[in-house]
């Protein structure tokens, strides 16, 4: 039998009278299987993965990872900005009902999926990129757009609790929402909302979709990005441990500088200890090279940092982003100059595919 479960901390002092009442505990079957494979391997994640890739679109069974390394990624990244406006498609143009159906599939085949939302701003309808209006102060309890607020998380709920196999189960999945937030390139960043008002935000928005519309099936990622050097700096936007059962890092900056691979460790071994402490999984959550302009960044980079002696034993996974053949690529495709790297980063006994992900679990089953 698995054992394994989140333990949720309630009563931090960070709670804020404004709060929602503490998220209920519960034992999620993601955390079951990341506790069972902890410290045998990380799960790599690519974003997309199932939908399009470099020469491709919509086609069962593809995707680029399998292509280069002969199997699935692990994990299924996907995005939900567009479904707070009953959009068709995400965006990155992917039919929300194609999604729907990629993320059961990758359910059924084994793997995790994991979610991030870049909503539109209910104050000027512009995107998540648009920092020219603050928004979040009018989106919490007493603020002006509330209820509007209210609606779009409606929606990402009825999306979220529509995710069922054909024999009506649940899939679980991570929900990674406001991430970045130590940057200035979101309406919910540093140059648009103060931590207190983002902790309540994020507080807010994982209390509602849990406790009020009932999705215990979710797992919730703490993603900032790389701005940090010490604990403080680093939970400076944190909103509790009763809210955050993964303590992540997004990083792309520190891996395209010259020795940049020793700095994500030392960011990497900040929260790594954060999460040892509090019971929590951590993760790598968003990382890549764009457009893979280093043929050997996988090993040299990515690689350096997965096989430090503490990251391959604590972290959970790492998820590189997308392969759009008309913005950019995070991954190399078949015959790229760096597809051979990558496919050597891939077979490093630290990483983790499906097919690894899959052996382990019946292993510890």
């Amino acid at each position: 039998m698995i054992r394994a479960k989140i333990t949720v901390v309630l009563g931090l002092a960070v709670l804020m009278a404004c709060c929602q009442k503490p998220v209920e505990k519960s034992t999620n079957p993601i955390a079951e299987q990341l506790e069972s494979v902890k410290g045998k391997g990380i799960l790599f994640g690519h974003q997309d993965d199932l939908a399009y890739g470099m020469n491709w679109s919509y086609v069962d069974g593809e995707s680029d990872v399998k292509r280069v390394a002969g199997d699935y990624p692990a994990m299924f990244g996907w995005e939900l900005g567009g479904v707070e406006l009953k959009n068709t498609h995400d965006l990155d143009s992917i039919p929300f009902q194609v999604m729907k159906d990629l993320v059961v599939k990758g359910y059924e085949m084994g793997g995790v999926n994991t979610f991030s939302w870049h909503p539109f701003s209910v104050i000027n309808g512009e995107n998540a990129w648009n920092t020219e209006t603050d928004v979040v102060k009018h989106i919490l309890q007493n603020g002006s757009h509330h209820k509007e607020f209210l609606v779009q998380l409606d929606r990402v709920a009825d999306f979220l609790q529509s995710l069922k196999t054909g024999d009506g189960e649940v899939v679980p999945f991570i929900f990674r929402p406001w991430h970045e937030m130590d940057g200035t390139w979101f309406w919910w960043g540093a140059k648009n909302c103060t931590p207190d008002e983002f902790k309540e935000l994020f507080r807010f928005s994982v209390d509602y979709l849990k406790n009020k519309k009932g999705l215990s099936q979710m797992l919730v990622a703490y993603s900032p990005d790389r701005n940090f050097t010490s604990l403080e700096e680093y939970l400076t936007w944190y909103p509790g441990d009763d809210v955050v059962d993964i303590i992540g890092m997004d990083n792309y900056y520190d891996l395209k500088m010259p020795d940049g691979e020793k700095e994500a460790i030392k960011k990497l071994h900040i929260l790594i200890a954060y999460a040892k402490e509090k019971q929590k999984f951590s993760a790598l959550t968003e990382t890549g090279l764009e457009n893979v302009t280093d043929s050997l960044w996988f090993t040299q980079k990515l690689g350096k940092v997965v096989s430090d002696s503490l990251v391959s034993k604590e972290l959970s996974y790492v998820m590189v982003w997308r392969n759009d053949p008309k913005v950019h690529f995070f991954f190399p495709y078949e015959n790229h100059s760096a597809a051979t790297d990558a496919k050597s980063f891939l077979d490093q006994p630290e990483m983790l595919l499906l097919n690894d992900f899959n052996k382990l679990k019946k292993i510890n089953n």
